[in-house]
């Protein structure tokens, strides 16, 4: 357990954001360098390392770097892809179903690369959409709330808990609105086909009153301070920044099993220079990238070739098959039919109603 928390404490703050375009100059002076666009949901302050190692390499290229939210980079080059103009040359962000929707779509072009047949074969939709990251699911708790019993460790547990202690914490326990949060959703759609019964787990929670928010930060800040006991199904990354900072939150990878999420990464069909775009996705599989995104970024790498505390590799050594990644496959866009959407919102409050 120390062994996990310490790899979970070194992941960093990876809260997105919107600013305006930032440009990069090419490190040889040149005005007329060639330009690099890429759309990320990735904060441009904690992209800087990355942008950097990529100009280091290639002192030739400019960099313009837009930062936007999921949404936002998807709407985007759908729009300017079907009006005819160029788009982004890279794309990058957390919303698996909307990158792997445009990819399967005919949004993003074929990048066949050096590491593209030793990339994970989870990570790798046809040479087109990479997942780039590795990234659990946790458990949070309020440490001084449970000095008397280890905090849950399994969703069976969760549950036996809440039978438990349900009417003593009520009220004191968190977890993501699925309604608005992608990753919450994202994550109750992978309980739903790992775990038989998870609906006992929503029910419980909804007998204990559970509060629903849709941000990380809304859920952590709460644990921080003692005013929830604990968190269900929060983003690990986020939760280890506030571990850090915060002493009293404890974290928890479920034994039972430990849903992984990533972000992808692809070369939108329209790109004005996917050559460009290519150059930089090959140096985020390269190795050297990979360790600037485990080391400086403070994102799990997800390369077969990084080793070390903040890696897939290392993950996996620990924790072997209770890790279970997100597939990139079209699978990801089955809850982007809004129907299938509204049903598993529809019986997600439903069950939280019955109290």
């Amino acid at each position: 357990m120390r062994i996990m928390f310490f790899l979970f404490f070194l992941l960093g703050p990876l809260q997105p954001g919107f600013a305006q375009p930032v440009s990069f100059p090419a490190l040889s002076g040149n005005a007329d360098a060639p330009v690099l666009v890429v759309y990320s949901s990735l904060d441009e302050p904690l992209a800087k390392p990355m942008i950097a190692g990529f100009q280091q390499a290639n002192p030739d290229v400019t960099v313009r770097y837009e930062d936007m939210l999921t949404g936002e980079i998807y709407d985007r080059i759908v729009k300017e892809t079907d009006a005819g103009q160029k788009t982004a040359d890279f794309a990058f962000s957390s919303a698996m179903d909307l990158q792997v929707k445009l990819s399967n779509d005919g949004y993003a072009q074929r990048s066949d690369l050096p590491m593209s047949s030793r990339w994970p074969s989870w990570a790798n939709w046809r040479n087109t959409a990479y997942a780039l990251t590795f990234e659990p699911a946790v458990f949070v708790y309020h440490k001084p709330s449970f000095t008397t019993e280890k905090p849950p460790s399994t969703r069976a547990e969760f549950v036996d808990y809440l039978k438990r202690q349900g009417n003593a914490v009520f009220g004191r326990i968190g977890t993501y609105d699925i309604e608005r949060s992608g990753v919450g959703f994202l994550f109750m759609a992978r309980d739903q086909e790992q775990f038989g019964d998870i609906w006992t787990v929503i029910q419980q929670m909804g007998a204990a009153g559970v509060k629903l928010y849709s941000t990380s930060s809304a859920i952590l800040e709460r644990v921080a301070d003692g005013r929830f006991v604990l968190g269900y199904n929060i983003l690990g990354s986020y939760a280890a920044d506030w571990a850090k900072r915060h002493p009293d939150v404890g974290i928890v990878l479920p034994k039972d099993y430990t849903v992984v999420m990533s972000r992808i990464g692809l070369v939108p069909q329209a790109a004005a220079s996917p050559d460009l775009g290519r150059r930089y996705l090959e140096f985020f599989m390269s190795a050297e990238g990979q360790t600037i995104m485990a080391r400086e970024l403070q994102i799990p790498a997800v390369s077969p070739d990084v080793q070390g505390e903040n890696t897939a590799n290392t993950m996996r050594a620990m924790l072997g098959a209770q890790l279970r990644p997100v597939p990139v496959s079209p699978g990801l866009m089955v809850y982007l039919d809004q129907v299938k959407r509204a049903r598993l919102i529809a019986r997600w409050n439903e069950v939280l109603r019955l109290q």
